[in-house]
Order: C-alpha cells, then sequence, then structure tokens
C-alpha cells in the first residue's frame, strides 16, 4: 500500500509538471476525454434524483481522491453532499458540481422518444455532465498550482438536490462559503456563452390534506375528501395567477389524489413551486398559497399541513467576473459535429415542435457576452448573495433543445454532451488560474459584488432553519 502510495503521488508530480500555462492545462484535460466521459456516462446511467444520489457522488468523491483531494463528505446535514479539496492557502477558489436527476424523464441515448422501461429519472438537465466537468477542472487547477508552486486552495463542493431540494442552500446557510474567494459554475445547454444576469427566485413545498374515508356510493355523507381540498385550494390559486406580478410562475403536480374512486380520499397532497425575479414577491405569494390552503381546508371540513421543501434567491451576476470567463471560454473554442453526430442532431431537431432550428454549426460558436433574465431558477443563487459567483453554458445539448426534455436527455448520453462538458472543464480550469494569478481580479469581483447587494445586506435563506428534506423525492 505504501508503495502505491509514493507510486500515485510521482504520477501526480509527473502530471503537474506538465501544467504549467494555459495550453498546457487545456491539452492534460483533453487527454482525460476517455476517462470523463467514461464518468458521466456512468452517472447518467444512475440517473439518481435529488438526495438519493449515493452512487453519482461516491464516484465523484472517489475521482477526487484520486487525485489527491482531500474528501468531506455528508456535510451540512445531507448524506450526498462533500467537499473536496486541495488546500495550500489563500486565494480559496470554489467550484460547483452538481449531479442529481429529474423524475419522469428516463431516455435512451437515441433521436427519438424512447424511454428505458423500468427507470424512472433522466439526466434531463445535464447534471452527469455538470459534476465530472467541474471536478475535471478542479484536478486541472490543482495540477497547476503544484507545477508552478503558487499558493491557494481549489475546493470542489458536491452539491445534491439542484431540482427543487436547495442543496446549496444548506452550504450556504451553514458557512461553507465563508472564506471563498469567488465561486465558479457552468450549467449544460445548446449555447456557449459566459454572459451574467439574474434568474427567479422561487420557494416549493406540499400541501398535505387530512380528511375521513367512508364509501363513496353507500356512505358519501360520512366522509370528507382530502382532494376536494387540494381541488378547492388548486382552483383559488389559479383565480390568484391574475393577481401577482406578471413575471410570476406558480406550478404545481398533485402527486396523491387517493387510492380508488369508491373511496372518499382521507390522504392527498398537491406539490407547488412559485416564482419570481424578486425574491419578497415570492415570500407575499407564498403566503397566499398558505392562506389557499387553509380556506380550502376550512370550505371541505378537511385539515391541511404545509411542508416547506425548497427556495432559492435569485442569481446576481457579476460583470467583471463574467468578462474574464469569457475570454478563456473564447480560447477554449466551441466544437463541430462528426457525421455520425450531425445525423444524430438533425434527427432530434426534427422533434422539435417549434419552427425553424439553430444551426447545428452554431455549437462552434461562442455567444456574445451579454446580461440576461434567467427564465428558471438554480440554488446557486444563494451562493452568488455570499460570495462573487461566476458561470458559463455549453453546448451539451443539440441547438434548440429545450432543458428538462427528453432531447436534452439523449444529447447527454452522447458524444455531444461529453464534448461540451469538456469545454466547460476547460473553461472552468483557466478562469481558475487567472484568479489565482491576479489578486486583481479577485478584489474588482468583490467591489461589483458589494455595490450590488448593498452595505446593509445580510443573508437568510428562503428555507428557514429546516433540516434537509432528504426524501423530497420519495
Amino acid at each position: 500500500m505504501k508503495y502505491l502510495a509514493l507510486l500515485n503521488a510521482f504520477l501526480v508530480f509527473l502530471t503537474a509538471g506538465a501544467q504549467k500555462t494555459k495550453q498546457d492545462i487545456i491539452k492534460s484535460i483533453d487527454t482525460k476525454y476517455e476517462t470523463y466521459s467514461a464518468t458521466a456516462k456512468k452517472i447518467w446511467d444512475y440517473a439518481e434524483v435529488g438526495f438519493q444520489e449515493t452512487q453519482s457522488s461516491a464516484l465523484l468523491q472517489q475521482t477526487l481522491k484520486e487525485a489527491g483531494f482531500s474528501v468531506e463528505a455528508g456535510v451540512a446535514g445531507m448524506p450526498t453532499a462533500f467537499i473536496a479539496q486541495y488546500c495550500s492557502g489563500k486565494p480559496v477558489i470554489g467550484i460547483l458540481g452538481e449531479f442529481d436527476a429529474l423524475p419522469g424523464v428516463a431516455q435512451e441515448a437515441v433521436p427519438e422518444l424512447k424511454t428505458i422501461p423500468g427507470k424512472k429519472a433522466g439526466h434531463a438537465c445535464g447534471h452527469h455532465l455538470f459534476g465530472v466537468a467541474s471536478a475535471g477542472a478542479a484536478i486541472a487547477v490543482k495540477d497547476w498550482l503544484i507545477a508552478n508552486k503558487k499558493s491557494g486552495t481549489v475546493r470542489f463542493y458536491g452539491t445534491p438536490a439542484e431540482e427543487g431540494g436547495s442543496g446549496k442552500v444548506y452550504l450556504v446557510r451553514d458557512g461553507f462559503f465563508k472564506d471563498v474567494d469567488v465561486v465558479l459554475h457552468w450549467h449544460p445547454g445548446d449555447v456557449n456563452t459566459a454572459s451574467y444576469g439574474s434568474s427567479l427566485a422561487n420557494k416549493t413545498g406540499k400541501f398535505r390534506f387530512y380528511g375521513v374515508a367512508s364509501h363513496a356510493a353507500a356512505s358519501p355523507e360520512r366522509g370528507r375528501s382530502a382532494l376536494d381540498g387540494v381541488e378547492a385550494m388548486d382552483a383559488m390559486v389559479n383565480m390568484l395567477r391574475e393577481h401577482v406580478p406578471q413575471e410570476t410562475r406558480i406550478h404545481y403536480v398533485i402527486t396523491r389524489g387517493g387510492e380508488a374512486p369508491n373511496v372518499v380520499p382521507a390522504f392527498a397532497e398537491v406539490y407547488y413551486y412559485v416564482r419570481n425575479p424578486n425574491r419578497d414577491n415570492v415570500k407575499s405569494i407564498w403566503e397566499r398559497l398558505e392562506r389557499a390552503a387553509r380556506g380550502a381546508a376550512m370550505g371541505t371540513d378537511t385539515r391541511a399541513e404545509v411542508e416547506v421543501t425548497g427556495g432559492v434567491f435569485d442569481l446576481l451576476g457579476i460583470e467583471s467576473l463574467a468578462k474574464v470567463m469569457d475570454s478563456n471560454l473564447k480560447m477554449v473554442g466551441g466544437y463541430s459535429y462528426t457525421p455520425d453526430e450531425r445525423e444524430f442532431a438533425s434527427k432530434i431537431q426534427q422533434t422539435f415542435a417549434q419552427g425553424k432550428s439553430p444551426a447545428l454549426e452554431s455549437t462552434n460558436a461562442i455567444h456574445p457576452i451579454e446580461k440576461f433574465n434567467e427564465p428558471a431558477s438554480t440554488d446557486v443563487g444563494d451562493v452568488s448573495w455570499v460570495v462573487p459567483t461566476v458561470g458559463l453554458s455549453t453546448a451539451t445539448w443539440v441547438p434548440g433543445t429545450a432543458a428538462h426534455s427528453w432531447q436534452a436527455v439523449a444529447a447527454g448520453g452522447t458524444s455531444i454532451g461529453f464534448k461540451g462538458m469538456m469545454m466547460a472543464a476547460k473553461t472552468l480550469a483557466l478562469t481558475a488560474v487567472d484568479l489565482f494569478s491576479n489578486q486583481v481580479l479577485i478584489d474588482e469581483g468583490w467591489k461589483e459584488f458589494r455595490s450590488k447587494t448593498g452595505p446593509d445586506f445580510k443573508y437568510e435563506s428562503l428555507i428557514g432553519d429546516r433540516k434537509p428534506a432528504l426524501d423530497y423525492r420519495k
């Protein structure tokens, strides 16, 4: 065992010694394409949903341990969350990694709708790529620090349950970012861009109604339908849509509605999301949902309970850091399809409902940097309000693909997804190198951050003091 440890340390030394320049880093990451694509494909196959990503988390931890990182698992009360780091002082650069899948979108890696029998989830948001690219970047940065004898800490955050579980919020709330100088992240998409901007804050939770069971034909008068409570609440919330700010999004699914039509349901449950660009609006609209639930329970003679399962801030964009990342994305460049990939992508585009699709050649282009307002939510938002944060997106999906679709699952399990993943790994690594090399960039990021948060800002999560909702997907 001692011999193997020494051999591994020697191999790490040799690898690190070759990574002194940005071009060395790019070449080194390229040599690991087969390894990283195989790792991503395993996590794609696992397709584990929020807080149940046992195999996915373990594989990423193993990858980082073998590369010489120290790993702390089960942080912030989340069994699948972990922190891996190579530490040699300041500055501290954090890199975020996700790995949870979405329920209901199991799909084979083929260009037509083809579900996988017996499988309940799929990586329709590409988090299998997210975690692996970020880990690859962290490893490359660690090797660069060693090769150049630089001080600094590169820290990988293994963050579970981004899809509705708000995993990063618990890490923020418990102070795991308090010593970090800058945080880097990325996300799969259908374009290559390092643009910056905002996203939608959200709050999520389950409304549970309790009634009285009875025979729906012989003795309906003795029953009190929990499903009536759910439907009454849903009706009131649907009327509420006319009287909220127009940017608001309210979604729900009835997760339990009873077991049989001839039994008055004693229990029913509805799962809600509320989104708005302003988190104060989210808070007030959520309070109105809770009042609707109480009113529905009163009107149907049932009892209602609510469990808040998640809540995230809007994203705080930092333009100065986005420019640094944009420069590195341009250095890395895009990629072109092989003939087989082009055929796959063309077939995928034929399944889109909208009109003309973007050109397949757009995967080789870098979208101009700009300020955006993303009509989606992410728990990266909370991180961005406690430390300067910057991200990018790369074309891991066929141009024109919508997130959370079977088309995204399909492409993410092929070389199309892996090529975009490698672009992200390189860009993250090069951006971290710039930050380690130039303290001025970090200082500028903090100056802009403080000007946007203001002197009186104090972080308070939207989930209060609740513990992680480890069973929210069960």
